[in-house]
């Protein structure tokens, strides 16, 4: 255990001086340079070493300059990531897996919410950029004009996370929105359901996915019998109020399919209090596949999307591009499977 000694922290008058790197190198009994090695390029010295380091640094209350350390390697350590919000489980295990996957390479994560924004994206982008980040995670692939023009006039790395397009600003890792559509309606019809309703998130990627099921429905001649808009962020409370308003206006279908398992919940929670069965009386689909989903009563239909996987496969793209590598593809689907559960069942 290092332990500061009463002369190692150096003083001006009453009032202590800054410490630096030469006193943390003196205190570990280590060289400044492998020192500032172990502080801003950890691969190139022995973890035994950076431990000693960072002991020694933590015992004397040493913040390490960053900013010196990019001046030699021409990198920030810093990836900045923009996503809509936290409160919403699919994107929380997604950052802590581009968290977990960054901080084991030696980077530092700057995550900003751009509350489903696309200028306050904008704008949250031209303050991270001043910043010299060494890579970008965006969520989606629509954003501001702005937006593309900035980052291809930076050159720096970026990952499109949550979707997918054959022309990314540089590497896109998610799913076919669209596919996810055409697959819920499939699997509901096979199911014997005619009576559709949805409630639905006023986000992008949830309207994609709403429109491609009506497409998909309509192509078998079913057209569905209502939709509710939700706004962000999508809480359980939106979920009752759009299955009551369907309800109220007189529409009775025999499935809802909800654009996430929040909503979904919700949505049986006020069918159990207006007494109507699931899954016998009407059928109830989700989407995201969240941990609670498995646990209701009954546990809820998804579709299951291998959320922290995303935030891995970014940050080791990004890494990859910072390091010079050539990635494997500037395209990647982690795709998505349904899951079957007790709110829709055989019918007809």
């Amino acid at each position: 255990m290092i332990a500061p000694a009463d002369d190692t922290l150096p003083t001006n008058g009453d009032r202590p001086k800054s410490i630096t790197l030469k006193d943390v190198a003196r205190l570990a009994g280590l060289s400044p340079i492998t020192v500032s090695r172990a502080l801003h390029n950890p691969r190139l010295v022995k973890p035994d070493t950076i431990a000693r380091v960072k002991e020694a640094a933590a015992a004397m209350g040493y913040i390490p300059n960053m900013l010196a350390g990019s001046l030699t390697t021409k990198r920030s350590q810093l990836i900045a990531a923009i996503v809509p919000q936290l409160s919403n489980s699919m994107f929380a295990e997604t950052v802590q897996g581009l968290n977990d996957e960054l901080s084991a390479h030696g980077y530092q994560l700057l995550l900003s919410l751009s509350n489903y924004s696309r200028q306050k994206e904008e704008d949250l982008l031209t303050a991270i950029l001043s910043r010299q980040p060494d890579g970008i995670v965006l969520t989606g692939i629509h954003h501001h004009p702005g937006v593309r023009k900035k980052l291809l006039a930076t050159g720096v790395p970026v990952v499109e996370a949550w979707d997918l397009t054959p022309s990314p600003i540089d590497i896109a890792i998610g799913f076919s929105q669209e596919r996810v559509g055409e697959k819920v309606a499939q699997y509901l019809l096979s199911k014997g359901y005619k009576r559709f309703a949805s409630i639905c998130a006023r986000d992008e990627r949830a309207n994609r996915r709403r429109l491609a099921l009506e497409a998909e429905l309509e192509r078998h001649g079913v057209v569905p019998v209502a939709t509710h808009l939700a706004t962000p962020p999508t809480v359980m409370n939106l979920g009752r109020e759009g299955l009551r308003a369907i309800l109220a206006e007189g529409h009775a279908p025999d499935v809802v399919v909800c654009s996430s398992d929040v909503l979904a919940q919700g949505a049986l929670i006020e069918a159990q209090a207006q007494g109507i069965a699931v899954p016998e009386t009407l059928g109830i689909m989700g989407f995201g596949d969240f941990d609670f989903a498995a646990y209701t009563h009954p546990p809820i239909s998804s579709v299951h999307v291998d959320k922290r996987a995303i935030g891995v496969q970014a940050a080791r793209a990004l890494i990859a591009k910072i390091e010079g590598e050539a990635p494997a593809g500037n395209v990647v689907d982690v795709g998505f499977n349904l899951v079957e559960r007790g709110t829709t069942r055989q019918i007809g």
